[in-house]
């Protein structure tokens, strides 16, 4: 059975503001990983960090954008595995923006959990997404207050 995380966050910001935090690689990398991200579809970029053995994985999760709506959705695939073009996980991130009067709701949702060995990483990127949705709101919260963090 495929498992799909889906989450909700509200940030008191508007809509353009939280949209730079998923389509600026420069703001991408403070909230999620270094990158080679451009808001293009059909455009292939990385996504990198450390190896983790743990998890069969090299560090590299690679990706393509799938869909661009500006302001409204985003849309990449997410692919990793252990290394020499081998994939196990072959997933896709889907991002939704609402604005509300108050700020803007934000939708995620990560499908292709298929196989039992990608477990793992479901696990962690249910708990993991919601620490960066804080992360985001710490960034956008101190740009707010004219403080940063870079």
């Amino acid at each position: 059975m495929t498992k799909i995380i889906k989450h909700q966050f509200f940030f008191p910001h508007p809509t353009e503001a939280v949209w730079e935090y998923l389509t600026k690689p420069e703001l991408i990398e403070l909230w999620l990983m270094k990158n080679d991200f451009q808001p293009i579809v059909g455009h292939d970029f990385q996504f990198r960090t450390g190896p983790i053995s743990s998890l069969d994985f090299d560090g590299i999760f690679y990706c393509k954008v799938l869909e661009i709506v500006p302001f409204k959705k985003l849309s990449y695939s997410w692919k990793s595995g252990p290394g020499e073009g081998e994939i196990t996980l072959d997933s896709v991130v889907v991002w939704k923006l609402q604005p509300t009067d108050k700020g803007t709701e934000l939708f995620l949702e990560h499908s292709g959990f298929a196989k039992k060995e990608n477990l793992s990483f479901y696990n962690g990127l249910t708990q993991g997404w919601l620490e960066k949705f804080d992360k985001i709101a710490e960034l956008l919260n101190a740009v707010k207050h004219g403080h940063t963090n870079a």
